[in-house]
């Protein structure tokens, strides 16, 4: 699935268009995909940079490991990644892991903790808590975003956003409809209750180009010649420069409140 579904290649691509556009501080940077899973974002990237990967799931890191023999995976917790990573790291990813774990601020300032200065850390979250259906139940997410939101994970932390945005806003529209009658008819459109589900090959090509056309905006928005992202779509991107290395790790307010509980019913 992550080799062939439409999502995963405009994603793969959105990356490697933003990651091009950061300032880099030597040839063979070395970037670190945290919450791996399977390798392939990192895979993707490997041609280019130096990479590696960790993962909590030792199923998705055997896997990755057998796919790409030429990447460095580590099984465990962040904190159990080799320091001399965050030594060399230029940039780190997180995509779309923020929503699987309990407290997203710890988790994310313990990254930033890890982070030299002058790291980068590119990060994707699921959007609007309109889209909540059994797709996001079934792959264990705790909420879905709004950008003032995921905003609040980093702030007052010393980092500046190089890019927020929405993203996967051409697509948004139907992906909102998929959602409601998956909510109405108690079902799903993919495989084992999610979403996923690989079209015939010129659908999912069209799909794949459609949701890659996205960088263009999401880098002239990183590169400053545009103002602003997407202001809706059904997930979230951001680009973060760590400004001080001396972050300490924080938890997750008692008044933050944005999250589903497990059957799916907003809590707040």
């Amino acid at each position: 699935m992550e080799e062939r579904h439409w999502w995963f290649l405009g994603k793969r691509q959105i990356i490697k268009t933003l990651l091009a556009s950061l300032p880099t501080p030597g040839e063979r940077n070395l970037v670190v995909d945290v919450g791996c899973g399977p390798g392939g974002n990192i895979g993707a990237l490997a041609d280019a940079y130096d990479v590696a990967g960790i993962d909590t799931s030792p199923d998705a890191i055997a896997l990755a490991r057998q796919r790409y023999p030429g990447v460095r995976f580590w099984h465990g917790e962040l904190g159990e990644a080799p320091p001399e990573l965050d030594d060399r790291a230029s940039f780190y990813l997180m995509t779309d892991v923020l929503e699987h774990v309990p407290d997203d601020f710890l988790f994310l300032s313990t990254l930033l903790s890890r982070c030299r200065q002058g790291a980068h850390v590119l990060l994707t979250v699921p959007a609007n808590d309109a889209l909540w259906s059994s797709h996001d139940e079934v792959l264990g997410h705790f909420r879905r975003y709004d950008r003032s939101q995921l905003e609040s994970v980093w702030q007052g932390l010393p980092v500046t956003p190089l890019l927020i945005s929405y993203y996967n806003t051409r697509l948004y529209p139907v992906i909102r409809l998929v959602r409601a009658l998956n909510r109405y008819g108690r079902m799903s459109f993919g495989q084992r209750g999610t979403d996923l589900h690989v079209p015939p090959d010129p659908v999912n090509r069209l799909l794949a180009s459609l949701f890659e056309g996205e960088s263009r905006v999401l880098k002239d928005c990183l590169e400053g010649r545009r103002p602003e992202g997407y202001r809706y779509g059904a997930s979230l991107i951001a680009i973060l420069r760590v400004d001080d290395p001396g972050i300490a790790p924080r938890q997750r307010p008692d008044d933050v409140d944005f999250e589903h509980s497990p059957n799916g019913v907003p809590s707040r």
